[in-house]
């Protein structure tokens, strides 16, 4: 079983993480913020992940810390999770329909870092999340995941449908991304010896 903890402590958060990648989809999620932690909730349930992350952050100042710290300790737990990434199948996409909203995300987890980030919310706050925090969370997941994810919502009207799709569309790329083949279980997936 592929499981890794976390432990982020700065100035501005403190945030604690376990993870195990072929887990139930059970969660215990505390951020302070509750939208957030729903969509980790359903990243979690969707994923079929065993999660655990508990933050404080100041949220006194700004959310703005606590979600782009939340991303980084996820993506660290993956990386460490992931170990040398043999066997993995490392690259995945999902298309979530969430009523009137459709999302796409596809992730390959090849170690080369980048994000393309685009949904259509028009909210300032979703719940109580600032909605333009959504693509600093995931900056800090792909940048500590070493991993390459494009999101786009292609349409959609509710902002909450959107984030939902988004988050469950990630959830499911990504569990496709780090499941194994067991036809290759010995190769790393790349033709260059190294990820």
């Amino acid at each position: 079983m592929r499981t890794a903890s976390v432990e982020r402590i700065t100035q501005e958060t403190e945030i604690r993480g376990r993870l195990k990648i072929e887990g139930a989809g059970r969660y215990r999620i505390a951020t302070g913020i509750r939208f957030l932690d729903h969509m980790l909730e359903l990243f979690a349930r969707h994923g079929g992940f065993d999660l655990t992350l508990e933050a404080k952050g100041d949220l006194d100042v700004d959310q703005h810390h606590t979600v782009e710290d939340t991303g980084i300790v996820l993506g660290q737990l993956f990386d460490r999770a992931l170990g040398d990434r043999r066997g993995i199948n490392r690259a995945g996409y999902f298309v979530m329909p969430m009523d009137e909203t459709l999302a796409v995300a596809a992730v390959d987890l090849g170690g080369r870092p980048y994000l393309v980030y685009r949904d259509s919310v028009r909210a300032r706050k979703v719940g109580d999340l600032q909605a333009e925090l959504v693509e600093d969370f995931f900056q800090g997941f792909v940048n500590h995941a070493r991993a390459n994810l494009h999101v786009r919502v292609l349409y959609g009207r509710s902002s909450h449908h959107q984030l939902e799709a988004v988050f469950k569309c990630f959830a499911r790329a990504l569990a496709y991304a780090c499941s194994r083949d067991k036809r290759l279980r010995d190769q790393l997936p790349s033709t260059k010896g190294l990820l």
